[in-house]
């Protein structure tokens, strides 16, 4: 394998149960269970510190938590696009700093649940970064489906996943839901931001009696900021056959060090946010 393909550019249990925690009950989660939740701890800095996230779950390996849910909404025409927090500026620490931050499906929804990873320096995790939102193709496609019908840049569009009830590729099952790999936030930035969105009927069941699912998804398609909590790498949902090896060939798996993660299962997690710098 190759390192360009080990590290592609695309760089509760809410079973679907609410599954809120609260913040001292997820600071005290050990070794011994099912996840592991950083310390609370305050961190110094624009942004940053104790942050509560809805995540998609992860189910095995050494990550320490869920990747985190981007929110999303379709517009008018059928395009695609993730929500970005309101824009405030507020006093932290005796500094004067912009938070991007607002109250969504009951909870609250933050820019902090990207800072991690290196992320918190990429301009698009700016709270006041011109972006239109929309989810676009990437240069290097996971998908065959893609790579065939997008070029780098383009907009997803509903009418691109129009297949997601019968759609596979010959890992996992069929029918399950429809994926591609892309960015967001990233125009002219030098470091482009990773995502996957997948479009899926069993998100759009969960989503019916579920709050935050109504306000965080739309018509079947859930997307999240794709970079593993282990060592920041890159995984993928139906990307390779080893998936069926650590117990989830219909999850996102992260072949550098095995972490599997189930985009069906949104939980929330506590963890701290590194701050953006100054």
């Amino acid at each position: 394998m190759s390192a360009d393909d080990k590290y592609p550019e695309e760089s509760g249990r809410r079973r679907f149960v609410k599954g809120v925690v609260g913040g001292s009950a997820l600071a005290g989660v050990g070794a011994l269970g099912t996840v592991t939740v950083n310390s609370a701890t305050a961190s110094p800095g624009s942004g940053g510190g104790s942050t509560q996230a809805w995540a998609i779950e992860n189910t095995g390996g050494p990550a320490p938590r869920g990747m985190p849910q981007i929110p999303l909404e379709i517009d008018s025409e059928g395009y695609i696009r993730g929500i970005w927090p309101d824009v405030e500026t507020t006093m932290q620490g005796g500094i004067e700093v912009q938070v991007a931050e607002m109250d969504l499906g009951g909870s609250t929804y933050s820019s902090e649940w990207f800072q991690y990873c290196g992320l918190e320096g990429n301009q698009g995790i700016q709270p006041g970064y011109e972006s239109e939102n929309y989810f676009r193709s990437g240069a290097a496609p996971a998908y065959d489906w893609q790579s065939n019908n997008k070029e780098e840049g383009d907009r997803f569009h509903v009418d691109d996943f129009d297949d997601y009830t019968e759609w596979g590729n010959g890992i996992g099952d069929a029918g399950v839901g429809k994926p591609a790999t892309g960015t967001w936030r990233s125009e002219e930035s030098e470091n482009p931001i990773p995502i996957q969105l997948l479009r899926s009927p069993r998100i759009e069941e969960a989503a019916q009696d579920d709050e935050w699912l109504q306000a965080s998804t739309a018509e079947g398609f859930i997307a999240w900021l794709n970079k593993c909590t282990h060592f920041c790498c890159v995984p993928g949902y139906k990307q390779t056959e080893d998936a069926a090896r650590f117990g989830n060939p219909n999850g996102v798996y992260c072949q550098c060090h095995q972490s599997v993660y189930d985009p069906f299962s949104v939980v929330q997690t506590l963890f701290v946010a590194r701050p953006r710098p100054d």
